[in-house]
């Protein structure tokens, strides 16, 4: 056969079998289709980018005024209970401060923790005798990030705080260094104190520190200022300040906002150790009866500040301050004392316009454990969250207390009944009137120079004497009263600087007529005071055993070494002579107690107020 004819013969099958199959071909004819591999699938289409979020929320977690209380100070917070009425809660404890702290962070990554001052100093043996070295090191465990110093950090002189921060085992005071720990590291945390100035301008520490925060590719910035009253050089031994100067707060923020904006900061946080006190429950937003310094501060404060977090009176509230002054809607809060609370700030900033658009915070109980003092317990509530002890920190606290133990649990002495720092109608305290007592007494021996009165300054008592239910008070009591390791001073000073001193009490520095700073006197004194009287005119009946005293005589007069250099703002205390040192403060009280027990607390009833 012909090739052509062939080839349509066998087209003509391969059509055939076609067309048995079901096969078709619109045209009657199957063209020649050549063997071709499968075309690639095509690549699917890329992911859009994700959206840069609009906002970013931060969390500021805050605390003020630890003093060192590194085991549970043994106070309880009274908050609304299930049903109506209240529920004590019992709060404190830096294992328990940890865990705390660990569990706000926990619920949002990007955070920032922050002190506002008073972190040391003032504090408890167990973080005193050791030169707050241990206070330092357990926050350092809490992996926090600022520290606005206060007035109290400054006890033991700038060159003692440096080592606070920088680490060492240089000594600065007469308590050695590194007892424990023989490489004390310092802080971890940055250190703030914007307001605190050297003589060359420069400032102690950094002025502000900066957190940035990111989310899904944005990023918000959060500047903290941190700084101390400026009124610290009036209650710190001036020997500690000295070389140093501290500016007005609200001046020295509203200067450094343009540069931190121009740093990109878009929330500013002033953490200042200044602040005031409320009529209200520890986390009443109602903030009702807020006063106290902290307002003039809020009133002169730029605009601009979104948050401010203080600390200093030891009060917890939080507050829309904007209620209180339209002009100036911050946010104000205070975590009360001793790690009892945490203050839990929420912000929300808008990652446009650069702003903090939402703002909220509450103040959280720090529930650890229960704790019995004198004849009361408090126990553990399941009303509110309850923490776990951090276990390092617990392990370094354990370890300092172990080694403090002995000293901490000597029994000194005996008490018929508790001494309170609980203040009356002439601002007399029974605890205040027999600290005055114990220092006369240690510097009253017969011979040249005995002390004749003895004063005492209130903002010297830090805690209250509660003997145990046997009467009995322990060396760790009584350094937790008076754990600033003064010494006694006596001097002479006339009828008429006496006098000039007690006038101090309503119109010198901080101490006003508003609220005056009261020496608590000896039981040799007495005197009345009106606060209606013009100043220089409010002290009368001054009387020594009952013997009215006279302006040109001379008289001996014991006080600690705080007041003697004119702390407070007691100035005339200065114009003393004939000064001759004695014992420390806490030695005088263990040997007046020793030496009386049981000891009756004294009546308050050596200042009289006149209309």
């Amino acid at each position: 056969m012909h090739a052509s004819l062939k080839h349509l013969a066998m087209a003509g099958v391969v059509l055939a079998a076609l067309s048995a199959c079901g096969g078709s071909s619109s045209s009657g004819f199957l063209p020649f289709l050549p063997f071709l591999p499968p075309a690639p699938a095509p690549a699917p289409p890329a992911p859009p980018p994700p959206a840069t979020p609009g906002s970013v929320d931060v969390k500021l977690i805050a605390f003020n005024d630890l003093h060192g209380n590194l085991e549970p100070p043994k106070l309880s917070i009274s908050a609304p209970a299930t049903g109506g009425g209240t529920v004590p809660v019992p709060a404190g404890g830096a294992a328990y401060l940890a865990s705390a702290i660990a569990s706000l962070k926990a619920k949002n990554e990007n955070n920032a923790v922050v002190s506002a001052g008073d972190m040391i100093g003032a504090s408890p043996l167990v973080s005193a005798l050791f030169l707050d070295e241990s206070t330092i090191e357990a926050v350092n465990a809490m992996k926090i990030d600022f520290n606005a110093v206060g007035n109290h950090e400054f006890d033991k002189g700038q060159s003692e705080l440096l080592r606070m921060k920088n680490g060492g085992c240089t000594k600065n005071t007469p308590l050695e260094p590194c007892r424990v720990n023989k490489a004390f590291p310092g802080a971890n945390f940055g250190f703030l104190a914007a307001n605190t100035v050297k003589t060359d301008g420069t400032t102690l520490f950094p002025a502000t520190g900066i957190k940035t925060f990111t989310k899904d590719g944005a990023t918000v910035k959060v500047a903290f200022i941190g700084m101390t009253l400026k009124g610290t050089p009036s209650i710190v031994t001036p020997a500690g300040v000295a070389g140093l100067s501290f500016k007005d707060e609200a001046d020295t923020a509203n200067a450094l906002i343009p540069q931190l904006k121009a740093q990109g900061a878009d929330a500013i946080v002033v953490v200042v150790h200044e602040g005031g006190t409320t009529t209200v429950g520890y986390n009443d937003k109602s903030c009702a009866g807020l006063s106290g310094d902290i307002l003039p501060i809020l009133n002169k404060l730029d605009t601009a500040v979104d948050i401010v977090i203080s600390g200093h009176t030891h009060r917890s509230y939080v507050c829309d301050y904007g209620k209180t002054n339209p002009a100036k809607p911050f946010l104000l809060t205070s975590a009360g004392q001793y790690g009892t609370l945490l203050t839990d700030i929420n912000l929300t900033i808008d990652t446009r316009t650069r702003k903090v658009t939402a703002k909220s915070a509450d103040n959280v109980i720090v529930q650890g454990e229960a704790y019995t003092s004198g004849a009361s317990t408090v126990a553990l509530t399941d009303q509110y969250p309850t923490f776990g002890k951090n276990q390092e920190v617990a392990a370094l606290i354990s370890q300092y207390v172990a080694i403090a133990a002995p000293l901490v649990q000597r029994v000194v002495g005996t008490l018929s009944g508790p001494a309170t720092r609980t203040q009356t109608g002439s601002k007399e305290s029974v605890l205040g009137n027999l600290i005055a007592d114990a220092q006369l007494a240690a510097t009253s021996p017969a011979g040249k120079g005995a002390a004749q009165i003895a004063f005492m300054n209130p903002g010297g008592v830090r805690a209250d004497l509660v003997p145990a239910n046997d009467g009995s008070v322990t060396y760790g009591q009584i350094f937790t009263v008076q754990p600033f390791g003064n010494s006694l001073v006596v001097k002479t000073l006339t009828g008429a600087q006496i006098k000039a001193v007690l006038e101090q009490q309503f119109n010198s520095g901080a101490n006003t007529v508003a609220a005056p700073k009261v020496l608590l006197p000896s039981r040799s004194l007495s005197y009345s005071y009106s606060l209606s009287a013009p100043a220089g005119s409010r002290i009368t009946n001054l009387a020594l055993n009952g013997t009215a005293m006279t302006d040109g005589a001379s008289y001996r007069v014991t006080m600690n070494s705080f007041l003697a250099t004119g702390g407070d703002n007691f100035t005339v205390f200065n114009q003393g002579t004939d000064t001759l040192g004695g014992d420390q403060d806490v030695d005088a009280l263990e040997a007046y107690i020793n030496a009386n027990s049981p000891l009756t607390p004294p009546a308050t009833d050596r200042i009289t107020v006149l209309p």
